[in-house]
Order: structure tokens, then sequence, then C-alpha cells
């Protein structure tokens, strides 16, 4: 049980890097923002554990 609170802990990790990553892209070349939902969205997911 453990293990599975752990990874759920680098998951969102991952969102929360992404999440500035996703703002960055948002302010200062809004037109590529897009790429960043990918790996945001699957983070958010996998963090909720929903997959």
């Amino acid at each position: 049980m453990s293990e599975s609170k752990n990874s759920r802990g680098i998951y969102w990790i991952g969102f929360f890097v992404c999440l500035v990553a996703f703002i960055f892209m948002l302010i200062f070349f809004n037109e590529w923002f897009w790429l960043t939902l990918p790996p945001l969205l699957t983070f958010m997911i996998k963090g909720l554990d929903w997959m």
C-alpha cells in the first residue's frame, strides 16, 4: 500500500512541474502551450489514481 502512495507523490510532483511549465508557456509562448497539456493531464490522472 505504501508503494502506491509513494508513486502517487511522484505523479503529483510531475503534475506541479508540468503546471509551472504550462503557465510559463502560456505567458511567453502562447501558441505552443498545448504541448504541455498531455503530460500535465496524464500526471493529474495518475496522481488522482484514476488510471
